[in-house]
């Protein structure tokens, strides 16, 4: 009997281990059967700062820094346009319509918004696979109002998809920790310092500022303003760490992307490495751990005032992780949550996956919280004009605001991505003057059969601008002191 229990053991083992080297063999075969690789995928820029540089110690030496890796970026990567592979879309071929260089600031690169007498200093940061870009608009409604801004380029961004394979979030904090005593190095004692944080920027900004509360020797921001924060992501996130082992390991570079796409956008990459998914969510394991060595019975004490803007659905990140992970974990404070839901009066509510109706139930319910929140919602309206329900910290009262904002025709929700940018933003509103020798991504329109594109349908379909950008402004400049009327007041 044992003589046979044994042969069925053994039968069992291999048939496992035939099962796993099949498996990986398929989905070995599938990584390696996806687009070619081009120069922007596998030249590794040589300038490219890293936080083991120790000859960049100061943020004029990392855009000095920065000049030499664009340089490398034309010499390396650009395609010349005589080239047979040239193409009109292709934001590394000279001249095409996606190409940063022609356009006639590239805001790829960091970028300073001076001011003689500033009220205020603000360090925006950019999020994952993004660039300086991305908060461009913020950027330029703080300066009007009188606010010295720097918006830094993260290391590995804003040049080649190929920076992303081996940045780490070390160097993305280190960048961060050069711009921030840029900041603070003049003498303006008394100027308020702030922090605005977009996706991965946010995380950002919110480890540094759980470094201060630790020890660390650098000052803290007297507020922070996060949008669409990436305080958690998808548990799969965690696993990617050993694809790109596997690509290290097997010597085949398609393994170390988790997406091989073309890259039509001027600034923002298309094609994703595996690394990056990797770093977003050590990232997000380094600010978990720092919170539970700071977390009291109260919460975390000291941190910043949050206004944070954030999306019930979000395919990138986790909003309920926002709550569980951040809010939650704060003593009470001077801080808010903004959500902005879904078009209940949308003709594909039917069709959703999934409703998060009941985050949002138990958010806007009787139980007190340790911050405020507000809800952009159209529930119970029977129309799609938007209000806004408020909840104060500590208070189980709900009170309703109207508003004269209104959900676009053909718009259910907004996405991760969309949430810093205007409608009339010229590369991704769709509320511009149409001018086909620009690109204008948001006002890109396909209609025809499957399978005929070579990007994914959801590269397409995903919304790129905020219809509701106005109250996020608005609500931004009140709570950085700078008096506007909120929409609806």
């Amino acid at each position: 009997m044992n003589r046979i229990i044994k042969h069925i053991l053994i039968a069992t083992v291999y048939a496992v281990a035939g099962t796993f080297i099949t498996g990986m063999y398929i989905y070995m075969a599938h990584l390696q059967d996806r687009p070619d690789l081009f120069s922007w995928h596998k030249v590794m820029l040589e300038a490219q700062y890293s936080d083991e540089n120790s000859e960049v110690t100061t943020f004029g030496a990392y855009r000095a820094l920065e000049d030499r890796v664009f340089k490398e970026l034309d010499n390396e990567v650009y395609l010349d346009s005589d080239k047979p592979d040239w193409h009109l879309l292709n934001r590394f071929s000279r001249s095409s319509l996606s190409d940063p260089e022609s356009r006639q600031v590239n805001w790829n690169r960091s970028f300073e918004l001076t001011v003689d007498k500033p009220k205020a200093k603000a360090l925006l940061l950019h999020g994952l696979s993004d660039s300086p870009y991305s908060l461009r608009a913020m950027a330029e409604k703080l300066h009007s109002q009188g606010v010295w801004v720097v918006g830094l380029r993260i290391p590995g961004h804003g040049t080649a998809p190929s920076g992303l394979v081996k940045a780490t979030w070390h160097d993305f904090a280190a960048a961060t920790r050069l711009a921030i005593n840029y900041l603070n190095d003049k003498e303006d004692e008394g100027i308020p310092f702030y922090i605005v944080g977009y996706s991965n920027g946010a995380a950002l900004a919110v480890e540094y500022s759980l470094a201060v509360l630790e020890g660390e020797a650098s000052p803290l921001p007297d507020k922070l303003l996060l949008i669409s924060p990436a305080i958690g992501v998808a548990e799969v996130a965690k696993y990617a760490v050993w694809q790109s082992r596997l690509a290290a390991i097997t010597g085949l570079e398609k393994f170390a992307w988790n997406s091989i796409q073309p890259e039509f956008d001027p600034y923002k990459y298309n094609s994703f490495a595996v690394n990056a998914g990797d770093q977003m969510f050590q990232l997000t394991q380094a600010i978990s751990a720092r919170i539970s060595r700071l977390d009291t019975a109260s919460g975390v004490q000291g941190f910043p005032p949050i206004l944070a803007f954030q999306s019930v659905v979000d395919a990138t990140v986790i909003p309920t992780a926002l709550i569980d992970k951040l809010f939650s974990r704060l003593a009470v404070g001077d801080h808010e949550l903004v959500l902005f839901d879904i078009d209940r009066r949308s003709e594909v509510e039917p069709f959703l996956k999934s409703d998060p109706e009941q985050m949002t139930r138990v958010l806007m319910g009787e139980q007190k919280l340790n911050f405020s929140v507000s809800l952009m919602t159209n529930k119970n309206s029977g129309t799609k004009e938007m209000h806004v329900e408020q909840k104060a910290a500590l208070s189980s009262d709900v009170y309703t605001q109207a508003s004269t904002l209104t959900w676009p025709n053909g718009v259910f929700a907004l996405s991760h991505v969309s949430l810093p940018f205007p409608d009339d933003d010229p590369l991704y509103g769709s509320n511009v003057d149409k001018d086909i020798n620009s690109l204008q991504l948001g006002v890109v329109e396909f209609r025809g059969e499957n399978g005929l594109l070579t990007v994914p349908q959801n590269q397409l379909t995903r919304l790129r601008f905020n219809p509701f950008y106005p109250y996020l402004e608005q609500r931004t400049l009140n709570f950085f002191g700078f008096q506007t009327t909120i929409i609806g007041d």
